[in-house]
């Protein structure tokens, strides 16, 4: 009988913490616009876009290698497709993926091996992975242009 006492009174407790817990006035939703960001959460959540938009682009990418590898043909046709404004855009954003996963994980990296751990160095390395892919973007992309 003592085990059965033992186990009734276990749930009571868990029911009164339980209870206890859910009388908290707790928010009603998470205002993501007023939380602010380090640089270098803001360079993780880009890393992840970055690679996610990679993998999406990845099979039309894969099509237009294969389109202009068929024939003289197609490639000149896959070459005046991708004189348009909107395709030209579509590039460099797929550009600036590409630049900005190469540097951010570079920079992850870096920190696996116990380099740029420290606060200040993970901010300056956060700085510099957002200027060095700006500036090879915005090269690449007026040559693109």
């Amino acid at each position: 009988m003592s085990v059965f006492r033992y186990r009734l009174n276990r749930v009571r407790l868990r029911l009164i913490i339980w209870e206890t817990a859910m009388n908290k006035k707790r928010p009603i939703h998470l205002a993501l616009h007023l939380i602010k960001l380090p640089l270098s959460g803001l360079v993780s959540i880009l890393h992840r876009v970055s690679g996610l938009l990679l993998f999406l682009a990845l099979p039309l990418l894969l099509f237009a290698l294969q389109y202009s590898l068929r024939s003289i043909e197609t490639y000149t046709q896959l070459l005046t497709a991708l004189h348009y404004p909107c395709s030209k855009l579509l590039l460099l954003v797929l550009l600036w993926a590409f630049l900005h996963h190469f540097c951010a994980g570079l920079r992850y990296l870096a920190i696996d091996l116990d380099y740029g751990v420290e606060l200040a160095t993970a901010r300056v390395t956060a700085k510099w992975v957002f200027v060095v892919s700006g500036v090879a973007t915005f090269i690449l992309g007026v040559w693109l242009w």
